[in-house]
């Protein structure tokens, strides 16, 4: 569980970040960072920072703030049904817009020796992505990815996001935050 000082901390960092990079945010934006922990309580290492500009029934919009070495943990984005109607799994876009991210998914393992998250991970073929580079998530993808050593901004562009429905290879894993423990 996150602890509400982990929190200010995760969002003073996410702030800087932006600012360093030249990406102006509204008061409302800056309010409505999300901190994501997946219930690990290891939130530098293992965590996301994320905002959402726009998420509706045909698009979403994120900006995804990634400390030095942060992991987001394996899932994949599966289709499902929602209020009784059938939704096809996402499709996602990253596009780094600082640092550098080591995005990895399904296909032939092309990495040598890396450091493993404290998770599950079962895939290992790596795309590195550079400032500027983009690569494209069909749904149902399993993907995991960390940051460099300097940390990430990595734009998302996705069909509807759903996080609640994510699958996570690791089953300690709770994508939606509970609440932010008093310490």
């Amino acid at each position: 569980m996150l602890t509400k000082q982990q929190y200010r901390d995760a969002v003073e960092y996410t702030l800087g970040a932006f600012e360093r990079a030249g990406i102006v945010l509204t008061q409302s934006e800056k309010q409505a960072i999300e901190v994501a922990d997946f219930g690990l309580g290891k939130v530098e290492e293992i965590g996301l920072q994320i905002l959402t500009y726009v998420n509706t029934e045909r698009c979403c919009a994120k900006e995804m703030v990634l400390r030095p070495l942060q992991v987001c943990p394996e899932h994949r984005h599966v289709s499902g049904v929602e209020n009784g109607v059938p939704f096809e799994g996402k499709e996602e876009t990253f596009r780094v817009r600082r640092g550098v991210c080591y995005l990895y998914v399904e296909g032939e393992r092309n990495c040598g020796a890396i450091a493993l998250p404290d998770t599950k991970v079962t895939v290992f073929h790596e795309i590195v992505l550079r400032e500027g580079e983009q690569y494209t998530m069909q749904p149902n993808t399993r993907h995991w990815f960390r940051a460099g050593e300097e940390g990430a901004i990595v734009s998302e562009f996705s069909t509807k996001s759903r996080d609640e429905s994510d699958v996570f290879e690791d089953e300690r894993i709770i994508r939606i935050p509970e609440e932010i423990a008093c310490s």
